[in-house]
């Protein structure tokens, strides 16, 4: 389980494709700190160490996950948000997000606001997911607040720390990003429809 606070970004050195998988080579400042198994989320999706080496760690994404996610358009020297998973003895800073995408969706606006920044996007209505006024929402693994919704569509206010030190101050309209719908609301939207 994550919470959405970013630990570190990520820069993607290598990628290797090996049948329908691509392997990742990234190094961050925390890969050091990392070991083989476990899981750690990248743009929100949650994807197993295979190797650590030299402040470096390897990861491998299947193709269901390249399909699913935005992992399949990085290149080398893509930054990437990076969080390990929560720690039982830890602080519940965010809010509970699985590392499971959800859908892709896109950046539709970006406004400097002077001191903070707020981003809109959209998303397809027609998958059954939803937003709802001032719920979670985890965009490339960032958990945030949503406003201004509506079906297909949200916006977000980024401070300059989360502008700063996640990629959101790479992310421009038109680009592609992870979303991860909150999770309480999943279950509660599938107890309705029962």
């Amino acid at each position: 389980m994550f919470t959405g606070i970013i630990e570190a970004m990520g820069v993607i050195q290598s990628i290797t494709p090996e049948g329908t998988n691509r392997h990742f080579e990234i190094e961050s400042p925390v890969s050091h700190e990392l070991r083989v198994d476990q899981s750690l989320a990248h743009d929100g999706v949650c994807l197993t160490v295979t190797r650590v080496a030299h402040g470096r760690h390897w990861v491998t994404a299947v193709d269901e996950t390249l399909k699913k996610s935005t992992l399949g358009s990085w290149t080398v020297g893509s930054r990437v948000n990076l969080e390990r998973s929560m720690a039982a003895s830890g602080r519940f800073d965010g809010h509970i997000v699985q590392g499971h995408v959800d859908q892709v969706g896109r950046c539709t606006g970006r406004e400097d606001h002077q001191g903070s920044w707020v981003f809109r996007f959209e998303f397809d209505p027609t998958l059954g997911n939803l937003t709802v006024e001032k719920g979670s929402i985890c965009v490339n693994g960032v958990s945030l607040t949503c406003f201004h919704s509506s079906p297909g569509k949200f916006e977000v206010a980024i401070i300059p720390y989360t502008f700063e030190h996640t990629n959101f101050c790479q992310l421009a309209p038109g680009h592609a990003v992870n979303l991860e719908f909150d999770i309480i609301g999943k279950y509660v939207k599938t107890l309705l429809n029962r």
